[in-house]
């Protein structure tokens, strides 16, 4: 627990930030607020001990799981925040904060988070569903630089992004995360533990470096996933046609040509990625 704790809990309810800061939601950023703070305190234990650790959190709204984050000790935390209401509403928390709390005004996007924080760094966030899908593979692309990732999904993308091989939800998403990552579902929330509440429920996912992982290059990996399952329901010698010699490159990574993409584990479709690009 951290010495600004008293201050942090000092502050007005959440609600009543949203009230005086005029904080309707709006569709178009993607905001659905979560204001439990049992939920969100939990959010930030997943993220595991933080004390030596500098946080980014991307759209913290009225600052829910930002005051957690602070409350379990984190060295830093930094928010990228895309609207002006929710900066200006965050001012009183930064207060109390020291100065462990800075607010960047910005797009998520286009934010560096290597030059936002020194290392050791995690992403702790509610993803704004909208972006969340692309957000996250330009995390995943360059997992080395966190200690951990944990956020929040939908709970369908959550479902792709732990999928085991053999079922629907095994895909693109899921091979590209468990290559580079330790993907463990974490818990669910109800849409009614947002304001506004979405359509459906959500998923907290945690994410952690592999280590030893599949040797592979990043665009091929997505070149191979991509003519996979791009013709999921074909067999593989039909759906890497794309990719030239289907059958060799089958046989150089020991699949045999008959399988469909969703019965590849990781393992083999680096082997594919690997025999692609030896191939070029």
């Amino acid at each position: 627990m951290s010495e600004d704790s008293d201050a942090i809990d000092a502050l007005p309810p959440l609600r009543e930030v949203i009230a005086r800061h005029d904080l309707g939601a709006r569709k178009a950023l993607g905001q659905n607020f979560l204001l439990d703070l049992n939920l969100t305190g939990r959010i930030a234990r997943v993220a595991g001990d933080l004390a030596d650790v500098s946080v980014i959190e991307v759209g913290p709204g009225p600052g829910g799981l930002t005051r957690a984050l602070l409350k379990t000790g984190a060295r830093e935390v930094v928010a990228i925040e895309r609207d002006p209401r929710c900066v200006a509403a965050l001012q009183d928390l930064i207060a109390a904060a020291g100065d462990r709390l800075r607010i960047v005004e910005g797009d998520a996007l286009e934010a560096d988070p290597e030059a936002l924080v020194a290392a050791p760094r995690a992403i702790v966030a509610n993803l704004p569903y909208n972006v969340a899908t692309p957000l996250l593979l330009g995390w995943l692309r360059r997992i080395d630089a966190f200690r951990s990732l944990t956020l929040m999904f939908q709970k369908e993308v959550a479902d792709r992004l732990t999928a085991p091989p053999g079922g629907k939800a095994y895909g693109r998403l899921s091979v590209i995360a468990q290559w580079v990552a330790e993907v463990r579902p974490a818990f669910n929330l109800p849409a009614q533990a947002f304001v506004p509440p979405p359509k459906v429920m959500s998923t907290v996912v945690h994410f952690t470096p592999r280590p030893g992982r599949e040797e592979a290059d990043w665009q091929d990996m997505e070149r191979v996933t991509a003519a996979a399952f791009g013709q999921r329901r074909k067999m593989l010698r039909a759906s890497l046609r794309s990719l030239g010699d289907a059958e060799a490159l089958l046989e150089e990574a020991g699949i045999a040509p008959t399988a469909r993409a969703e019965e590849v584990p990781v393992s083999g479709f680096a082997a594919l990625a690997r025999a692609w690009a030896a191939r070029r």
